[in-house]
């Protein structure tokens, strides 16, 4: 079962790093390799939108979930304020920031 840590973590480790750098467009071309965005759309969109995304189906959120969702969030804080949380997502959105304006 995946845990409410290791989804952020595929997350944000995963698309939301190279989001924070590079937007899902730019990503999507880079995905297409050598043939960019038209292979993308060309040889992935068509898997994904009729495959992927319509298997993801409407999700019930039901109480079990919610709690779940909350009691593994609560777990990953560990003992780190939502204030403290958002301190420590400042300063690394920061650093990535200050990253890209030294690349130009």
């Amino acid at each position: 079962m995946l845990s409410v840590a290791d989804a952020d973590d595929a997350v944000s480790w995963g698309p939301g790093l190279r989001w924070g750098v590079m937007g899902p467009s730019l990503q999507f071309h880079l995905g297409g390799g050598a043939g960019g965005m038209q292979h993308f759309i060309e040889h992935l969109l068509p898997v994904m939108s009729s495959g992927l995304w319509k298997a993801l189906g409407n999700p019930t959120i039901t109480p079990e979930l919610q709690r779940t969702l909350i009691e593994g969030v609560l777990q990953e804080a560990g003992t780190r304020s939502v204030e403290q949380l958002a301190q420590e997502e400042n300063e690394l959105l920061i650093g990535l920031l200050s990253l890209r304006a030294r690349q130009g």
